[in-house]
């Protein structure tokens, strides 16, 4: 068997549109992403991240994208030290807190999760 160090290797957030999708994590997460313009119908904004990390992207494309805040994939972003910082920046940035931050158990860590402005289910985990 191949040793995994991450089961996530990638990820894609569905946006309507880019540009305030881009705005908001970065506000929320206080980290500048890289645009990766692939033409008219399919932008990227990648999160910060390099080889030896999980990252992804906000991935604008309407023929293969669409964001959803009840179906699909639900993805946890890392909001170490404390996710209490980042949910606390969410509705300000134009999102919205489902589930508030609240205990996995003392060994897993916190969990909460929010609808951001495109309206897609996300959530964020933190060992604190």
């Amino acid at each position: 068997m191949s040793e995994q160090k991450n089961m996530i290797a990638w990820f894609e957030i569905p946006v309507d549109d880019i540009s305030r999708a881009k705005k908001f994590y970065e506000t929320i997460f206080d980290v500048e992403m890289v645009t990766m313009d692939m033409g008219d119908e399919f932008k990227m904004e990648v999160f910060p991240g390099d080889q030896n990390s999980v990252s992804g992207a906000l991935v604008y494309n309407t023929e293969w994208y669409s964001p959803s805040n009840t179906h699909g994939p639900l993805v946890y972003l890392n909001g170490n030290p404390d996710l209490q910082t980042v949910q606390d920046k969410i509705e300000a940035a134009g999102g919205k807190i489902i589930i508030p931050k609240r205990q996995i158990s003392p060994e897993y860590g916190y969990m909460a999760v929010f609808e951001d402005t495109e309206g897609n289910r996300i959530a964020l985990h933190s060992n604190n």
